[in-house]
Parts: C-alpha cells; sequence; structure tokens
C-alpha cells in the first residue's frame, strides 16, 4: 500500500493488545499511519501504542497541509475531520476502510489532556441535563 500523503510505501507494524493482534500501516517517509477501521480505537486504550507513532511531528504538521487524498484501499477521496473529542486534531478517513493520521497526530490523539478529558465530562452531562 502507498501512502495516501506522500506516496511513499507504506510498511506493516503489529502490537499485541487486550482485545488481540493489531497491524497498522506506517510511512516510513513522512510518518503517517494508515488504520483500518476500529484500529486506532483500540489501540488509543492500549498502554504505551503511542511507541507506533515515531514519525517527526514537523514533517506530520507539514502534510497536515494537504486534505485532499485518497484513500489508499479504494482510491476515494477521504474525508478531512476533526476528532470530536479533541478538535485540535485533524485526519482524514474514508468510511468504508479506515483513517489515516499525519506523525505525531496518533500519540496526540490517545493523550487526551486533563483540560479535554474535563470538557468530555462537562459535555455528556450538559447532553444528561437537556434529555
Amino acid at each position: 500500500m502507498d501512502c495516501p500523503k506522500c506516496n511513499g510505501a507504506m510498511q506493516e507494524h503489529s502490537t499485541t493488545t487486550l482485545q488481540g493482534a493489531v497491524t497498522i500501516d506506517r510511512c516510513p517517509s513522512c510518518g503517517g499511519m494508515w488504520f483500518d477501521n476500529g484500529e486506532a480505537e483500540k489501540l488509543k486504550d492500549d498502554w504505551m501504542s503511542d511507541f507506533l507513532d515515531s514519525g517527526d511531528r514537523a514533517v506530520g504538521k507539514q502534510q497536515n497541509l494537504n486534505t485532499e487524498v485518497n484513500c489508499p484501499r479504494c482510491d476515494k477521496l477521504m474525508n478531512t475531520v476533526n476528532d470530536p473529542d479533541q478538535q485540535h486534531i485533524q485526519y482524514e478517513v474514508c468510511e468504508e476502510h479506515g483513517m489515516f493520521m499525519d506523525a505525531g497526530e496518533f500519540a496526540d490523539f490517545k493523550n487526551e489532556t486533563l483540560v479535554e478529558s474535563f470538557m468530555k465530562v462537562i459535555n455528556k452531562a450538559k447532553g444528561k441535563l437537556s434529555l
């Protein structure tokens, strides 16, 4: 599979979680990571899984400017979205196949700050109050 951002050849990297083995694809050129549907969420809760995101954050920020990218599985244009819990994180999503995060984005996605965690609790409480 080729990287949807820089067209480098993606390499598979596997890790074992409490929920089983997960294999992600990482680009050695730009450090971007491809997650098949559900993989990022499995790894988000796994202790130390942010080691998989070993790319240069500066390169990731530069690559993040390129938002018109095609899915490496089906070649359809992916949607650029902001994470619902951490609005500053922007990544590309193919609803059929998965998501692509630039270097540094998964480590950020995995490690919510105290403020972000607090805001999530507040928003959930607001939702319960409006019912």
